[in-house]
């Protein structure tokens, strides 16, 4: 009765089962393998001190920025050079702005430096002036935005002067030097000389206040995690229909089959598959 399982149009539908549930299956393991690397990422991120409360070190000596480096306080030493706005920023729930200024370092590259959060609308709300000379700053590290990044408005138009994320992709073609793929947010702000041009420059400027350095991406058990989970459970979805899916078709051949072999249809009604299960010496019904 099930000799049309030999047949070609049924040699496709089960090779095609033999390879789609396998599939589904290893897609299915392979996204429980990230949901795990998630949650054993978290778990470690947790046992670790807050990076902010680690001792700083040298700006290169924490790069490229990653899940361990990502927050540790690193410090550069340079003179402030073109400054940036960044718009549409909160913090505590308040609209307002980045300050970022761009360090030049003795290597020439420039670290953009987000000196603090003003309230406000950018290019609107006077900002206080960058100190003047060298200077060596202190900030929590953090690599480069992107469009998928909270707060980052990727849709250009801004005003000059401004830039809608910090990143060396889109500020290295504002500025004629390199840029390094991070940046630090200062906790302490730093301020002008009290004197000379500095300070008149400050005057009546709001006080800049610390912007909190954010979590790694991929430290934290966050939506993407749970979507991994989400992926799993459709995996094996998908690999339970294929399955049940063949054992229906193979069902419903096997009764058509059976009907014709006991005379409940007539030869013109039967499956292609007949005569394949039947056997090509058996004779044609008169």
């Amino acid at each position: 009765m099930y000799r049309f399982l030999l047949t070609p149009r049924w040699w496709g539908i089960n090779l095609f089962v033999v390879l789609a549930i396998p599939f589904c299956v290893f897609m299915g393991t392979w996204q429980l393998g990230r949901f795990e690397d998630r949650v054993q990422t978290h778990e470690a991120a947790d046992k670790q001190p807050a990076p902010g409360t680690r001792t700083a070190k040298p700006l290169d000596e924490l790069l490229p920025v990653d899940t361990v480096t990502s927050g540790r306080p690193a410090t550069a030493t340079g003179r402030y050079a073109d400054q940036f706005l960044v718009p549409g920023r909160k913090l505590d729930d308040r609209n307002g702005f980045y300050v970022v200024d761009m360090l030049r370092t003795d290597s020439g590259k420039a670290l953009p430096v987000v000196r603090g959060w003003l309230p406000g609308k950018a290019g609107h709300t006077s900002v206080p002036a960058a100190p003047t000379g060298d200077v060596t700053v202190t900030g929590d590290l953090q690599a480069s935005e992107n469009p998928a990044t909270a707060g980052v408005d990727a849709t250009g138009g801004l005003p000059d002067g401004q830039v809608g994320m910090i990143s060396a992709a889109s500020l290295v073609n504002l500025v004629p030097y390199d840029v390094y793929d991070a940046w630090v947010t200062l906790q302490q702000p730093d301020t002008p000389a009290a004197a000379g041009a500095g300070a008149g420059a400050a005057k009546g400027a709001a006080a800049l206040r610390p912007v909190p350095a954010a979590a790694a991406q991929g430290t934290g058990l966050d939506l993407k995690a749970f979507q991994n989970l989400g992926y799993l459970c459709e995996w094996f979805v998908f690999a339970a229909f294929v399955l049940f899916m063949w054992f229906r078709l193979v069902r419903r051949e096997a009764e058509a089959v059976r009907d014709v072999r006991l005379g409940l249809v007539a030869d013109t009604d039967a499956t292609p598959d007949r005569d394949a299960d039947t056997g090509p010496d058996t004779p044609a019904a008169p």
